[in-house]
């Protein structure tokens, strides 16, 4: 088991100047870094989506879960799927700050405990939870994600506007 401390903000290089590791933890550190930069950038239409796409396998499938504002129907296919995804992952949070992570795995499958914290962009409202990813990679891109959230009634009670938000 690995344990980091994990701030979005911290680095100010991008996921290609790192080394090309392949191994399945090294994929992932490479996809968070363009993840956040991609949500923080304002995402789709305002945001370039290639370094988020050098990190994926053609045949990526993002499998969510329901329930969250951001799953639609669930499964994400592809790099489109992807984009598609991750826009409306961009419209529903303004900004993502990974705090802590442990990791788990090998070459090709990694298990990744996230403590994030998400601010909505509806609400302005922060929500600090924790994520459990399972990951396979192929090829040094990312295949499979099968992402599990501890509290999601916090993730959408976050993003539910109230009275009294923005």
């Amino acid at each position: 088991m690995t344990t980091t401390a994990a701030t979005s903000g911290q680095k100010n290089e991008s996921p290609s100047d790192r080394p090309a590791r392949d191994d399945a933890w090294a994929v992932l550190e490479r996809f968070y870094a363009a993840e956040a930069a991609y949500v923080a950038a304002g995402g789709f239409g305002r945001a370039g989506y290639d370094e988020v796409a050098a990190c994926l396998d053609p045949e990526v499938v993002l499998y969510q879960a329901p329930g969250l504002p951001f799953t639609g129907s669930g499964t994400w296919r592809g790099h489109d799927g992807m984009e598609r995804f991750l826009a409306a992952f961009g419209e529903v949070w303004e900004s993502m700050e990974f705090l802590e992570q442990e990791h788990w795995g090998d070459d090709d499958t990694v298990v990744v405990r996230n403590r994030l914290r998400f601010r909505a962009r509806a609400t302005g409202r922060e929500v600090d939870t924790e994520i459990v990813q399972v990951i396979r990679v192929r090829g040094g891109r990312m295949l499979e994600c099968r992402p599990f959230y501890w509290d999601p009634a916090a993730v959408v009670g976050a993003c539910t506007p109230q009275p009294g938000d923005r």
